[in-house]
């Protein structure tokens, strides 16, 4: 990362985060894999000379997941099951309360590639993760995770008698570009 020290800030307005989540069950071929962005939310990077002294910060507002998409199925996903599914995320997984994320520890890779650990509070529950995160030097920065949601207490959605779930495990992923505060 070769970035100049500073603060930076990512959002909406120059970064998309996502949520992919898959399907499983009896009744799998019935069900969406869903493609979701969060429409409400703001990180702030601050970087040092050593990645060592970087510290990420990420909020976000459980409520405003948006389903953009959902593939496989028997039929296309319509808008008033985007609104219900984005109604039981809130409700029922993500319980409306926020999402916070704080590192403790950035660690160089090589390449551009951070090695970020550090607290996911995510529907009442706090746990450590850690993903990888790639920062070009134009400031043009990806990062990948995989949540498990049993870990946070969050029981994947179920339908039709618990023939169709949602995978426990979901991906999370930002695409976007650092910019200055």
């Amino acid at each position: 990362m070769s970035i100049e020290p500073g603060t930076y800030r990512l959002g909406p307005e120059n970064a998309t985060l996502s949520v992919r989540t898959g399907r499983r069950g009896a009744a799998a071929k019935a069900g969406h894999d869903l493609l979701i962005e969060v429409s409400a939310w703001g990180a702030t990077v601050q970087t040092g000379a050593d990645p060592q002294a970087t510290v990420l910060e990420l909020t976000a507002d459980a409520s405003s997941l948006r389903v953009r998409e959902g593939s496989g199925g028997m039929q296309s996903l319509g808008e008033d099951e985007k609104e219900n599914i984005e109604q039981t995320i809130n409700d029922e997984v993500l319980k409306g309360l926020e999402i916070v994320f704080r590192s403790r520890s950035v660690e160089s890779a090589g390449d551009g590639k951070l090695n970020v650990k550090g607290d996911l509070e995510l529907a009442g529950g706090i746990n450590p993760i850690e993903f990888e995160m790639s920062v070009e030097d134009d400031g043009h920065v990806t990062a990948s995770a995989v949540v498990k949601q049993t870990e946070w207490g969050m029981k994947p959605y179920s339908a039709l008698f618990g023939t169709l779930k949602v995978a426990d495990e979901v991906e999370v992923f930002d695409d976007g570009r650092l910019t200055p505060v």
